[in-house]
């Protein structure tokens, strides 16, 4: 493995992390907590309904790219759509289950493509119906982000990576930094709404591209951002990677506060479990993030103990800060 620099030394740790939080503390009180219904939730405060939030693959466990640290392992949790009829039946009984909105993903092509052109008449037939429409893009043109604006689409959630190694080495594509970056001006171009995704500790565990990409997602100007930290899985080439180190991944959390003073930040539902987990959502907190994916109950307490308020919705967290369940009180 390629020797890796690590750039973020230069920062102070506790010095960044209170710069963090000192900006989060000048905004909203309210802290987001999403439980969305893909997969069951249950805190001492709240807990989700089933079918609530749905994601569905249009290639069912397939994928060109075989990344490093997933291997197609995600797309299997997925509920399966690969044709347009059937997308189409899935949205009709997930409407008559009570859902109120579905990610659209897929595994992606040799480009990094997710190919949606034959599924944009079922995207807008599920806006019809009332759902909210999330699409996993991979690589975005403009020609697609435009087809996606006339559809409807309420949100494109974009990975960004900020090296070309890692774009090489654990997507296995021939691309570049600035395919990332045009991809998020081509939304924006386009006029949507899309929320980038940075893996913290990508590159098996080490930091790499992370502060590129965050400074390609300043220059786009999202307005919101996830970010989600390497869960080393079976059956990938990453199962016995370590996830990143604690001070490292505050270090990251704390620059995108400091470099997007003004965005929503979300941690992403993709983490390690256990203890590991737990430190990773107070970090967030204390970073001054807005929002955090299936919190555990340690998250929460300490949200509450730093004044914060608990907002939880059954929506993705990229969606957080608009349907919301008011949870007034704090407990612990």
């Amino acid at each position: 493995m390629a020797k890796i620099s690590n750039d973020c030394n230069k920062y102070n740790i506790s010095n960044t992390v209170q710069k963090a939080w000192d900006i989060r503390g000048k905004t909203d009180s309210r802290i987001w907590f999403s439980a969305p219904g893909f997969k069951h939730y249950q805190s001492r405060q709240f807990s989700n309904q089933p079918n609530s939030f749905a994601n569905l693959s249009i290639t069912g466990s397939r994928c060109e790219c075989k990344c490093e640290h997933c291997n197609a392992g995600l797309l299997k949790s997925m509920l399966p759509a690969e044709t347009p009829d059937r997308l189409r039946s899935i949205v009709d009984c997930l409407v008559e289950r009570g859902c109120r909105g579905i990610l659209v993903s897929g595994g992606a092509d040799s480009r990094g493509v997710v190919q949606l052109e034959k599924f944009m008449g079922v995207i807008r037939y599920a806006r019809y119906r009332g759902l909210k429409v999330l699409v996993h893009t991979g690589i975005l043109d403009k020609r697609t982000a435009v087809r996606l604006k006339d559809s409807g689409v309420d949100q494109v959630l974009l990975d960004i990576i900020g090296h070309e190694l890692t774009i090489n080495k654990v997507y296995h594509l021939h691309r570049t930094p600035e395919d990332y970056l045009r991809a998020m001006m081509n939304c924006r171009e386009a006029g949507l709404d899309f929320v980038p995704h940075v893996v913290v500790g990508l590159h098996f565990g080490e930091i790499l591209g992370e502060y590129n990409a965050l400074k390609m997602i300043r220059k786009a100007g999202a307005d919101k951002i996830a970010l989600i930290v390497l869960t080393p899985t079976t059956g990938t080439g990453m199962s016995q990677i370590s996830p990143p180190r604690l001070p490292v991944v505050a270090e990251v959390f704390a620059a995108a506060r400091l470099r997007n003073p003004d965005s929503f930040l979300s941690l992403g539902c993709a983490k390690p479990t256990g203890e590991y987990r737990r430190q990773v959502e107070i970090l967030a907190i204390d970073c001054g993030f807005n929002g955090i994916a299936f919190p555990s109950d340690a998250a929460i307490d300490h949200a509450c103990s730093r004044g914060m308020h608990p907002v939880f919705t059954e929506e993705c967290c990229s969606m957080a800060g608009s349907v919301c369940i008011e949870q007034p009180l704090c407990t612990g």
